[in-house]
C-alpha cells in the first residue's frame, strides 16, 4: 500500500508533520489538505505537544497546489472556492496555534508551498532551498496569505518584485533580505532543525504564542481580511484565460501565451 500524503511523527514534545507526496514535490492535494489540517488542530489540543515542525519528504519541501488534483479540475474550476476551502483555515491554524511553528525547509518551496512556510512563526532553510512566488506563471496571484505576509517580511518593494516576476529566490538571499530566520548547509539542517525544535519546547508556548498574536495585529490590515481578498481575486482570475492558458503551458511545458487585460 502506499504511505499517506501526511507523516505524523511525535518526539517528546516535537510533533513533525511531513508533506509526504515526494514523487510531486510535495504539492497540495485534497486529500493531503484533509490530512494537514485535523493533524494541526490534534497537535494543538495535545498539552504534550509545545512545539510544532512543518517539513518535506524528499528533495522538495512543497511545490504549492498540484494542478493535477481533482479538486482544480473540471471547466469553470473556482479557484477562490479551492482558497476558502482549503488555503485560507490553513493559514489561519498556523497563525492561531498555542505553540511554536517551525516550518524546516528542506528543498524548493514555490506557491503556496512558499506561503506555508512563511505563515509559521520560524523558517530554516537548508542552503540548496529556494523559494519561488509561482502564482505570476499561470495569471493567479499570491494566496495562501502571501500577499499579506510578503510586504510585512521584505517590504513591498521586494514583495512586489517577488510576486510579480516569480523568480526563484536562493535560501541564503531569503536570509539576506529577511524572509526567512536561518539558511544552513545541507549537511547541518536535521540537527539545527532539532536543536531550535528542542530550544522553543523548552520556552514558554504562551508567552511565545501571545508575542506571535502581538506581531501579527500591529499593522491595520488582519490576516483573515487579506485571505478573503485573496480568495476573491483568485475567483476572479480562475475564470480567465490566463489562467486557463497557464495550465494548459505548464502540462505542456511550453511557454504561455498570455492575453488577458
Amino acid at each position: 500500500m502506499s504511505e499517506p500524503p501526511l507523516l505524523v511523527a511525535h518526539e517528546g514534545p516535537v510533533c513533525t508533520l511531513t508533506l509526504n507526496r515526494p514523487a510531486a514535490l510535495n504539492a497540495f492535494t485534497a486529500e493531503m489538505h484533509g490530512l494537514l489540517r485535523p493533524a494541526l488542530d490534534a497537535a494543538a489540543a495535545d498539552p504534550a505537544v509545545r512545539v510544532v515542525v512543518i517539513t518535506g519528504a524528499g528533495r522538495g519541501f512543497c511545490a504549492g497546489q498540484d494542478l493535477a488534483d481533482p479538486a482544480m479540475q473540471g471547466e469553470g474550476v473556482d479557484v477562490g472556492a479551492v482558497v476558502e476551502r482549503f488555503y485560507k483555515p490553513l493559514a489561519l491554524r498556523i497563525r492561531s496555534m498555542p505553540v511554536p511553528v517551525l516550518a524546516a525547509v528542506n528543498g524548493v518551496a514555490a506557491g503556496a508551498g512558499a506561503n506555508l512556510a512563511l505563515c509559521c512563526d520560524i523558517v530554516v532553510a537548508t542552503r540548496s532551498a529556494s523559494f519561488i512566488q509561482a502564482f505570476s506563471k499561470i495569471g493567479l496571484v499570491p494566496d495562501c496569505g502571501g500577499t499579506w505576509l510578503l510586504p510585512r517580511l521584505v517590504g513591498r518593494a521586494r514583495a512586489l518584485g517577488l510576486a510579480m516576476t516569480g523568480d526563484k529566490l536562493s535560501a541564503e538571499t531569503a536570509e539576506r533580505m529577511g524572509l526567512i530566520w536561518q539558511c544552513v548547509e545541507d549537511a547541518a539542517f536535521a540537527a539545527a532543525v532539532q536543536a531550535l525544535a528542542a530550544k522553543l519546547a523548552q520556552m514558554p508556548s504562551r508567552a511565545l504564542a501571545e508575542t506571535r498574536r502581538l506581531v501579527d495585529t500591529s499593522a491595520p490590515a488582519d490576516l483573515a481580511e487579506a485571505l478573503s481578498w485573496e480568495a476573491q481575486a483568485q475567483g476572479e482570475l480562475g475564470r480567465s484565460h490566463d489562467f486557463a492558458e497557464g495550465v494548459a503551458a505548464f502540462f505542456a511545458k511550453r511557454p504561455p501565451q498570455f492575453k488577458d487585460r
